[in-house]
C-alpha cells in the first residue's frame, strides 16, 4: 500500500514518510483547535454540535495541514492536494471531497494494517483513438479513488493526445495493431495481466472483437454522442453525428451511455441524458454541449456501476 502512495504521489519514500507525518499532526492539531472553538459556542452536545464540529473541522483542517507541512518541507505538495480538493468541490464531487479530508490515505493504511485485509482495487483500461479529454476526466477522476484504478490506456493510433494524457499520469500505454486486435488474441492476455475487470471506451472508432466481448461480458462500456437508437451505428460518430442532428432538425440530442455487444451502438442503455437543440446550433455549438454532458457524467456513471458491483454505497 505505501508503495502505491508513493507511486501515485510520485515521491521518494523518505518524502512519503514526511507526509504522512504532516496528515497525522495536521489532523491532531485541527481536532485540538476545532475543541478548543466549540467551547466558545456554548452549543450542548447534540446534533447540533457534531454538524457545527464538522464545518469547523472542515474550515481549519487544510491550515492545519498547510501550518505542520512548511516545517517539513511538503507545503508545495499540500498546496497541490488541497487545491485538487477545492476543485471537486467546485465541480459538485462535495462527498469525495470530504471524504478525502477526514479519511484520507492514512486512515486507509491504519485500518489495512490493523485488519490485514487487502484493498480489493478494480482495474480499468481505456481504449480511445483521438484527443482524449473524455479519458483525461475518467483518469483524474479516479486518481485518488482507493477502490477504482485506471491501469492502461490503448489506442489503435500512435500518435494521439489520449496516449499522451495517460503517460503525464503515469499509466502504462499501448498502442494496438490491427491485425492482432481482430484476427489474433484481441490484446486479452495483456489485459489480463493488469487485471483488468471493466473496459471503457472513451471515443475509440474500432468495433470491439468477440475476443474480448466473452471475456468481458457486460463490463465493457461506451459513450456515444446522441440519444440512442438515433444517429447509432457504424460511420456514426464526432461531428458526424452531430450534422444528422441538426440536418434532421432534432429538438434535443445528448449522450448515451451503454455496455457495448457484438453489434455498434446496440448494447443495453445505462443512462442517457439530453440537452436541447436550438435552430442557431452548428455542429460545432452542439459538439460543446454534448462534451459537457460527457465530462460531468461518463466518470460517475463508470464509478455507480462498480460501486454497485461491489455492493459499495
Amino acid at each position: 500500500m505505501l508503495k502505491k502512495l508513493q507511486h501515485r504521489w510520485k515521491v521518494d519514500q523518505f518524502n512519503l514518510l514526511l507526509i504522512l507525518i504532516c496528515f497525522a499532526v495536521g489532523g491532531s492539531l485541527c481536532g485540538i483547535i476545532g475543541r478548543i472553538l466549540m467551547d466558545f459556542t456554548n452549543i450542548k452536545k447534540g446534533f447540533l454540535w457534531v454538524v457545527v464540529y464538522i464545518l469547523i473541522l472542515t474550515i481549519i483542517w487544510p491550515l492545519c495541514v498547510l501550518l505542520t507541512s512548511i516545517p517539513l518541507g511538503q507545503f508545495r505538495f499540500f498546496k497541490n492536494y488541497i487545491r485538487k480538493i477545492f476543485t471537486r468541490v467546485r465541480e459538485g464531487h462535495f462527498n469525495q471531497a470530504i471524504s478525502n479530508i477526514f479519511t484520507e490515505e492514512t486512515t486507509k493504511i491504519s485500518a489495512t494494517h490493523m485488519t490485514h485485509e487487502p484493498i480489493e482495487i478494480t482495474h480499468l483500461a481505456i481504449f480511445a483513438s483521438g484527443a482524449g479529454s473524455n479519458a483525461k476526466k475518467i483518469i483524474t477522476h479516479f486518481e485518488n479513488n482507493p477502490l477504482i484504478k485506471v491501469v492502461l490506456l490503448l489506442s489503435n493510433k500512435p500518435d494521439v493526445g489520449a496516449l499522451q494524457i495517460a503517460k503525464e499520469h503515469n499509466i502504462d500505454t499501448l498502442v494496438v495493431e490491427k491485425e492482432r486486435f481482430f484476427n489474433g488474441d484481441g490484446y486479452c492476455p495483456v489485459l489480463q495481466q493488469y487485471k483488468v475487470s471493466h473496459i471503457i471506451l472513451a471515443g475509440f472508432l474500432w468495433k470491439i472483437p468477440l475476443s474480448l466481448l466473452k471475456i468481458w461480458p457486460a463490463s465493457i462500456i461506451n459513450i456515444h454522442p446522441a440519444l440512442l437508437p438515433k444517429y447509432g451505428g457504424k460511420g456514426m460518430y464526432g461531428s458526424k453525428v452531430h450534422e444528422a442532428v441538426i440536418a434532421n432538425r432534432e429538438k434535443e440530442s445528448g449522450i448515451s451511455i451503454h455496455y457495448v455487444d457484438e453489434v455498434y451502438d446496440n448494447g443495453e442503455i445505462i443512462r442517457q441524458v439530453s440537452c436541447p437543440v436550438s435552430d442557431l446550433d452548428t455542429p460545432e455549438t452542439l459538439a460543446q454541449k454534448i462534451h459537457a454532458l460527457e465530462h460531468s457524467y461518463y466518470p460517475l456513471v463508470i464509478e455507480a456501476i462498480i460501486k454497485s458491483k461491489k455492493g459499495v454505497k
